[in-house]
């Protein structure tokens, strides 16, 4: 199946090239997860979206409309990805913004296809040099620079490690590349904060909602003598961890509960079993 796109909801797939998004990175995106054409995290995308479009000073996005035009081009796919970005529109050049913004909105939709054996066996990490910059005021959001993101997953090409981890300027453990992270210690689930750096994932946020868990910062060499470690994503839903840094891990009980709950909201995983892949 080729990729279905739109552009300001018009079967277009053009783009223009003063556009703020693409000249400075003005805008933001969320990737969603589309189940029989429903987004069964979409009230959290959308709630992140208006929420960082006002951090922005963007006009808001008409979240009904993108949710709609979702849902239209995922027509008659069981399983689907879509990103919506959303910029600032086009303009002059210069990073002064045209006033008023005329926001464009960005759908992209394909099929989506999980592989089981990651959510039967886990997946291994890496630490990555490149470290988040300390910046409060975009933290948290999904903006358009993913500039950090990109230069830390050019740090591998082998198939040793299927994701990174990335650290603050102080070497704290924040998140993956394109996840968040989660930690069983003690009986205790504590993730990092993503205050002055990182995203604050929508598949975090449900985990956050949904059990008892601690904010707080992170030392590698505790994620190293952690008894559980399992990454999340809107998309890619619970990821167990089995290595990292000389420690191998089984997904346990607490990994397979947040899959079970995964499952629970209309996000099933693929089948784990062997012959599944």
């Amino acid at each position: 199946m080729s990729t279905r796109m739109s552009v300001d909801f018009a079967r277009d797939t053009r783009l223009e090239a003063v556009d703020r998004g693409l000249m400075y990175g003005d805008g933001l995106f969320e990737t969603l997860r589309v189940v029989g054409g429903v987004v069964p995290l979409w009230p959290r995308h959308a709630a992140r979206l208006l929420a960082s479009a006002v951090r922005l000073g963007l006009p808001a996005p008409d979240t009904d409309a993108i949710l709609a035009e979702v849902r239209r081009l995922a027509d008659g796919l069981a399983d689907a990805v879509a990103r919506v970005t959303f910029t600032a529109g086009s303009g002059e050049r210069g990073y002064a913004r045209p006033h008023p913004a005329k926001p464009t909105t960005v759908v992209v939709v394909g099929a989506l296809s999980l592989a089981g054996a990651p959510y039967r066996e886990g997946i291994a990490l890496r630490l990555c040099d490149t470290r988040l910059g300390d910046q409060p005021l975009l933290a948290g959001m999904k903006h358009l620079n993913r500039l950090e993101q990109v230069l830390a997953r050019a740090e591998w090409s082998d198939a040793t490690a299927q994701e990174g981890l990335m650290a603050d300027q102080q070497g704290r453990i924040v998140c993956a590349t394109a996840a968040n992270l989660f930690v069983a210690i003690g009986g205790r689930l504590v993730t990092p904060p993503v205050d002055r750096c990182g995203v604050a994932g929508v598949a975090r946020a449900e985990v956050l909602a949904a059990g008892d868990i601690e904010i707080r910062h992170l030392a590698p060499h505790e994620l190293v003598a952690a008894d559980e470690v399992f990454l999340t994503s809107a998309v890619r839903g619970i990821l167990p961890v089995r290595a990292f840094a000389g420690r191998t891990w089984q997904p346990g009980p607490v990994t397979r509960h947040w899959q079970e709950h995964w499952g629970g909201i209309g996000l099933p995983l693929p089948n784990r079993s062997k012959d599944s892949d």
